[in-house]
């Protein structure tokens, strides 16, 4: 018998999902956002509608793209943007190189994950994490 998760992951959903993902969050200053998302994490700007004050950046993580909206008062929380990366430390040295602050020291639980968690400029939490070998 298989687990629902393997089962769902396989089965198309009658919501007919194309495989995109856009993750959105407020901003007080979406050019300094945008300038921190491209220099700090790497991301590649694809858009910005100035007007609108909504832009969209690229990750490396094929069609999964950071959406930034402006707002007058940033409520940071909720949703925590979470990436893998392939070598936690050289990633978490390379940001603290950029002057971002991380939540404490890097947490691992042996042989499954490594993580460690910061904050974009208008705090709203960021995480990475760096896989050690199989998730249960």
């Amino acid at each position: 018998m298989s687990s629902p998760a393997a089962t769902s992951a396989t089965t198309p959903s009658p919501v007919g999902y194309d495989g995109g993902l856009t993750c959105s969050l407020q901003v007080s200053d979406i050019r300094r956002s945008i300038d921190w998302f491209q220099n700090v994490l790497g991301f590649t700007l694809l858009y910005h509608i100035e007007d609108m004050g909504w832009c969209e950046l690229a990750t490396e993580v094929n069609r999964v793209n950071v959406g930034l909206g402006q707002v007058e008062q940033v409520k940071p929380g909720g949703t925590k943007l979470t990436f893998g990366v392939k070598d936690i430390d050289k990633s978490r040295t390379l940001l603290e190189g950029k002057g971002v602050k991380f939540d404490g020291p890097t947490q691992e639980i042996p042989g499954m994950v490594k993580l460690a968690s910061f904050w974009d400029p208008d705090g709203n939490p960021v995480m990475f994490y760096q896989s050690l070998g199989q998730m249960p």
